[in-house]
């Protein structure tokens, strides 16, 4: 059975080198924490970044010299573009959003209230709202993170039939680092998936993945086999 220590910040994000709000996370035991604090953690963060390496853009914009935004994209502040992140036409950041080293945010990607860690690829129609992606985590075409739920209450995470509260309204999803979600998939309020999982196409996630594993349909987790 899943145990709650599989949900903290520790064993999801492995590579905290791989993000600048590994400060920000480092005070909390689970990410969903950190949701909160995200846009004054970018403000207070993006007055230090060095000017040389640093371009601001606006009201609390900063974009990595180094980084290759589309004339077609969106930004709003705050927002934090790190070292070599690729910004494609059309992207629609509404703010309060840290896109990592090397992260692809693509065509029609909407980014509201996240963190994507280095080497994140959403690069074609997604949505990551109120969600910390991990280490070089990819969201296939069309993949979106659903971070409210239908009837308003507030988001708990399904383990082992345990309900965990969370206390937040507006709650996407946590991917661990290197997990691939399969295109068209929607991860539902709630969703945690760990570290190296794979979510099948179409797939409408939710509750907790364990690291590992492979996510065919609800009731149908597997572990991968070692290689």
């Amino acid at each position: 059975m899943a145990k709650k220590e599989e949900l903290k910040i520790s064993a999801l994000y492995q590579y905290p080198e791989h993000s600048v709000a590994s400060p920000l996370l480092a005070r909390f035991e689970y990410p969903w924490e950190a949701l909160g604090l995200i846009s004054a953690f970018i403000r207070e963060l993006g007055e230090s970044l060095s000017a040389e390496l640093y371009e601001k853009r606006g009201e609390d914009i900063w974009v990595a010299k180094t980084a290759k935004v589309a004339p077609s994209a969106f930004i709003a502040g705050p927002c934090i573009i790190c070292d070599g992140a690729e910004i494609r036409h059309c992207a629609f950041i509404r703010g309060s959003a840290i896109v990592g080293a090397g992260a692809v945010v693509g065509n029609s990607t909407e980014l509201k209230n996240c963190i994507l860690f280095d080497g994140v690829q959403v690069p074609h129609y997604n949505y990551v709202g109120d969600s910390i992606l991990g280490y070089k985590s990819h969201m296939g075409a069309g993949a979106i993170t659903s971070n409210v739920k239908s009837d308003k209450t507030l988001v708990t995470v399904d383990i082992g039939g345990e309900k965990l509260e969370t206390g937040c309204k507006k709650f996407g999803a946590m991917l661990g680092d290197h997990v691939e979600v399969g295109c068209n998939s929607v991860l539902n309020p709630g969703t945690i998936i760990g570290c190296g999982s794979n979510v099948y196409p179409l797939s409408p996630v939710r509750g907790f993945v364990p690291a590992n594993s492979i996510y065919k349909a609800r009731g149908s987790v597997v572990t991968k086999r070692q290689r």
